[in-house]
């Protein structure tokens, strides 16, 4: 009995190897670049400029900052032997003051600009995710990835993706 068990194991196993290549074969797969899709999507292109947009002015009154910043440090260096010593304290404490300042514009500035990058991207990708899931059932693809360590040119469907989401193939999301 238990050789029995045996060959019939066996064949089991000739058989999967068999027939699990051929099943694959059958499989149609595709891969799409995400990134160039945030890069070179019109969605993605006006989202860009509209953030630009938001926080042009914050990043001109920072740089603004920067300079006064930088002006105020070179004036403090090169007046610092003829003041006294009590003006020297006051202007490198203003410095101080104003340098802490400056860095925590930056850090807000920063902050507040990561947020809404992240903000625009997911509404991206949930509209990316809607083409690619068009994509997908109506030319039958089992499987599409984004991220690989190689994918063969003839996979890649970035191009379509983009052509579709420029098409107006999906409706901005969220609105």
């Amino acid at each position: 009995m238990s050789k029995l068990k045996c060959i019939l194991s066996l064949l089991a196993t000739i058989a999967a190897l068999v027939i699990a290549p051929a099943a694959s074969a059958e499989s149609k797969i595709a891969f799409i670049n995400l990134q160039r899709v945030s890069n070179e999507a019109p969605q993605a292109v006006r989202a860009m400029k509209k953030i630009k947009a938001e926080f042009d002015k914050r990043d001109q009154d920072i740089q603004r900052l920067g300079k006064q910043l930088q002006g105020m440090q070179e004036k403090l260096e090169k007046e610092s032997m003829t003041m006294s010593e009590s003006d020297r304290r006051i202007r490198e404490r203003e410095f101080g003051e104003m340098s802490r300042e400056f860095q925590r514009k930056q850090r807000e500035f920063r902050e507040d600009l990561s947020v809404r990058q992240n903000e625009e991207l997911a509404s991206l990708y949930e509209s990316v995710n809607k083409v690619i899931k068009k994509i997908a059932e109506t030319e039958k693809y089992d499987l599409i990835v984004q991220e690989a360590v190689f994918y063969s040119p003839n996979i890649d469907i970035t191009s379509k993706v983009i052509k579709a989401l420029s098409d107006g193939a999906v409706a901005p999301a969220g609105k």
